[in-house]
Parts: C-alpha cells; structure tokens; sequence
C-alpha cells in the first residue's frame, strides 16, 4: 500500500513539474514573440530616407508590420487630422515614432503591427485538459487503492491464517465485484477446513478407541495361549489327550486373533475419504475446455506434446468439479511417473456411454504392481523419489463409482493408458 502511495505521489509531483515547464515556456515564447515586431520597427525606421518625401517602404518580407503611415508636421497641428492619425486600423496594433532630419521635426511614423503573443485562453485551455487528465488518472488510481488493493491486503492475511490451522475466523460478505466470490469461496474453504479438522479429530479419537478395545479383546486369548503353551513347555500334561485339547484350544484362540486382524484390515480397507459428489449433469465441452486451459500452458513450458482429439459435445452424467478432478489426478500423474514426450486424450462411444482415454507415454508398472494400482495407499516401484501418498488413483476410483461411472487402466506398449466411462 505504501509503495502505491508512493506513485500516487509521484505521479502528482510529475503533474505539478510538467504544468510549471507549461507556464515558464509560454511565458519565454510570450516575450520572443513581443520583441521580434520592435526590431521589424526599427529596421523600417532607420531604412528611411531622411530629408525626402515619405514613401511607404516594401513590406512583403516583413512577418509583423502590415503598414506605415506618415503624418507630416504642419499637418500634425490639426486636432482632426491627429485623431485620425490615431485611430486604431482593423483592430491591429500601432507603435508612433517621431521622424527628423537632423534636428528637424518631419513628422510622424506609425507603425501598424500584429503581435502574435501567446494567447492566454490557449494556455488556460491547456491547463484545464491537462488537470482534468490528472484528476483522471488519481481517481482510478484512488479507486484501485481503495477497491481493490486494500479489500486484497485485508483478504492476504486469511490464507496465511489458515495455513497456521486456525479456521475460526470469519470474513465478511462482500458485494464488490472483484472480490465478492474470493470472500465466498474463502468462507467455504474455511468452513471445509474446519469440517475435515473436526472429523479428523473425530476420526483419531474413534481409531484410538478402536485400538484400546482390540487390544483387550487380543489380550484374552493371547493369556489364554500363553497359559496353554506354558503349560506344554513344561510338560504340565502327563497324557496325549491333555496334549491335544491344549493344542486345540491354542488353534482356536489362533483364530480368535486371527478375526480381530482381519477386522482391523477391513476397517482401515473401508471407506477413507468423505468424497461428496453432486449427482447432476455436464457438458463434455466444459469439462475439456477447463483440462485445455489448465494443462495446456503446463505442457507447452514441459515441452511436452499435448494432444486432445475431436469429440462430439454431449450431455453426460457426473459432477464436473469432480471429473476435472479425476482427470486432473491422472495428468498430474503423467506428469510425475511418464517420460516427459506425450500426452493424448481421445473419445469414444459405447453402449450409450462416453468414453474419454487419457494416455501417457513411459514405463510401464509391472503386472503384479498393475493389480493394486486403485488400492488406497498403495505405490508401486516407480514412485521411488517421488513425493505422493498413494491415494490419488483409489479417489479417481471412487468418485467414477460415486458418479454410477467406471475407471480402467491398461499397459500399452509406450505408456500407461486410463479410460473414463460416463453414463
């Protein structure tokens, strides 16, 4: 805000030098311009030839002087012929310069004149344009400050807030057209946040409770088993029999252990992430013109060829937040495990369904890797130096189910492929 200020002021400052230069070089031209007719006077008057009769002299070659008249000194005594003398000619401007010869008075030279002075109005009207451009210019200036960078300053501090984790704070509504959906879609970041702190919390105290009663529900027939081993370690039981019901009753709290594991297994392999999905509909063009826009810029400067196909513009079934979604994880996987030289995207049509195939080129997983490529957490080999969580292909898998669609993947023979089936 203070560097704006800054020009604001600098801008004001350049104003008030250029309209004082205005002033200074209209005033020095106003004072060229009112002696260059005095030297043409002079040049006239001293061009004359005393002692003669008067004869007005060429003018052609003179830029002010338009004419020069002659009042002889008998006649000068005339009250009539002075006034006439005097009067002023078409508006002009005269300069009157007694002529002698020697000492003697011959009469009188008037010199009518054009002074091509600076006229004030011009300059006036020069200024007047010149302040109303700065008054302009200060005014959206001014605006800006006040309507887009202040309001943005305030707005700064929220991400930074959020980033400490400290979701309680609320901004207000706004209804300024620049930042009036910012505001909005920040509240909603928020209040996401929040949603999924609160549930993570929810989610770790569940967990933990869940772990504190398996463990007392293992700690039984793992006493049992201990007990029983024990028992058979020291030869506590003298006969086969004892033997074999100790052996059984081991087996079966086994089993016991055994199902809680597998409880565990399934419990952490069920649903991980709240994923919500709009069930609506969407335009096939506004899907891909929002992949085009995003990914389009990023594969030029990867100096990666990016090619999407020819389609036809249909109406299809989904959320089209989550779809670019989908399709932007599988990209932003290109991007991390393909070979940097290809990226396609082609359409088909099959059983009343839309078909969009996103292929990379680069190494391939191997087929036991390929198996477990939607599983939750799950990375194969070539993810090795790579940061990722293992998640990003089991949420493309649950949102294409959420929205009654499906997900596939293959190994081509110079890359990965994915096709998207919508309803």
């Amino acid at each position: 805000m203070k560097k704006f200020d800054k020009l604001v002021a600098v801008f004001l400052a350049v104003y008030l030098i250029i309209s004082l230069g205005l002033l200074v070089l209209f005033q020095g031209i106003d004072k060229r311009e009112n002696s260059e007719y005095k030297v043409e006077i002079n040049r006239i008057y001293f061009g004359l030839v005393k002692g003669s009769s008067f004869t007005e002299p060429d003018l052609s070659s003179y830029e002010f002087i338009k004419s020069v008249s002659f009042l002889p000194e008998y006649l000068s005594k005339s009250n009539e012929n002075l006034d006439k003398f005097y009067k002023s000619n078409n508006g002009m401007e005269y300069e009157i310069k007694p002529w002698y010869d020697g000492d003697k008075l011959l009469g009188f030279l008037r010199f009518d004149y054009i002074n091509s002075k600076v006229d004030n109005s011009f300059l006036l009207k020069v200024e007047i344009i010149l302040l109303m451009f700065v008054v302009s210019m200060i005014s959206i200036l001014l605006y800006i400050r006040n309507s887009i960078i202040k309001p943005f300053n305030i707005l700064s501090e929220m991400p930074y807030e959020l980033s400490k984790g400290n979701f309680k704070g609320d901004m207000k509504e706004s209804k300024d057209r620049y930042f009036g959906k910012f505001i909005w879609g920040i509240n909603l970041l928020r209040e996401n946040l929040d949603y999924h702190k609160i549930k993570e919390l929810k989610l770790q105290k569940e967990k933990k409770l869940l772990l504190i009663s398996i463990s007392h529900d293992i700690q039984t027939p793992l006493n049992t088993i201990k007990l029983y081993a024990k028992a058979i370690a020291e030869e506590v039981y003298d006969t086969d029999e004892k033997k074999i019901l100790a052996a059984k009753q081991i087996q079966e709290k086994s089993l016991e252990i055994e199902n809680f594991v597998r409880d565990i297994i399934k419990t952490t392999s069920e649903e991980i992430l709240e994923i919500e999905v709009v069930d609506g509909e969407f335009y096939l063009k506004d899907l891909i013109d929002k992949v085009i826009l995003t990914y389009k810029e990023k594969c030029n400067l990867k100096m990666i060829d990016f090619m999407v196909e020819g389609y036809n513009n249909k109406l299809v079934k989904g959320d089209l937040d989550r779809a670019f979604e989908v399709i932007s994880n599988i990209l932003e996987n290109a991007f991390k495990y393909g070979d940097g030289k290809e990226i396609k995207i082609s359409f088909f049509e099959e059983d009343y369904c839309q078909l969009i195939k996103i292929f990379n080129t680069g190494d391939v997983v191997s087929q036991n890797e390929f198996n477990h490529i939607f599983d939750s957490f799950y990375r194969a080999s070539n993810s090795e130096g790579k940061q990722g969580n293992g998640l990003g292909l089991y949420i493309c898998k649950s949102i294409m189910e959420k929205m009654d669609g499906e997900i596939f993947a293959e190994c081509e023979k110079e890359g990965m492929s994915f096709t998207l089936v919508f309803r």
